[in-house]
């Protein structure tokens, strides 16, 4: 005895692929362009009320830090080396999450590893 699948499922298998593969195709282009989009944003953050400004790019490269004169003090250059840190982080961390929530958009949530 054969098992019959209700009307409107079953049959059109490959049309069903095609669609999906099409659909990847579309989702991996709308990735792509927004990971180029980005990369090229810059992320700025500042630690030490405004003292130390740390700016990164999407690729998450330290594109510059600048430094307010009021707080070199060569008696405490951990203090510097903190705030320069506690900087730099913030902007990686904004940068991270713009790339995460905008990708899981396209994605539509799920995890799709390597992906970003």
């Amino acid at each position: 005895m054969k098992a019959r699948l209700p009307q409107g499922y079953g049959g059109g298998g490959a049309a069903n692929l095609q669609q999906l593969a099409r659909q990847a195709q579309k989702m991996q282009e709308q990735m792509a362009a927004l990971t180029a989009e980005l990369d090229e944003k810059e992320y700025t953050a500042t630690a030490g009320g405004d003292a130390v400004k740390a700016t990164v790019t999407g690729k998450m490269e330290v594109k510059s830090v600048e430094i307010g004169p009021e707080v070199i003090d060569p008696e405490d250059a951990e203090m510097l080396g903190d705030l320069v840190t506690a900087a730099v982080n913030a902007a990686l961390r904004e940068a991270a999450q713009e790339r995460e929530t905008r990708m899981s958009a396209i994605s539509g949530g799920m995890g799709l590893p390597g992906m970003f």
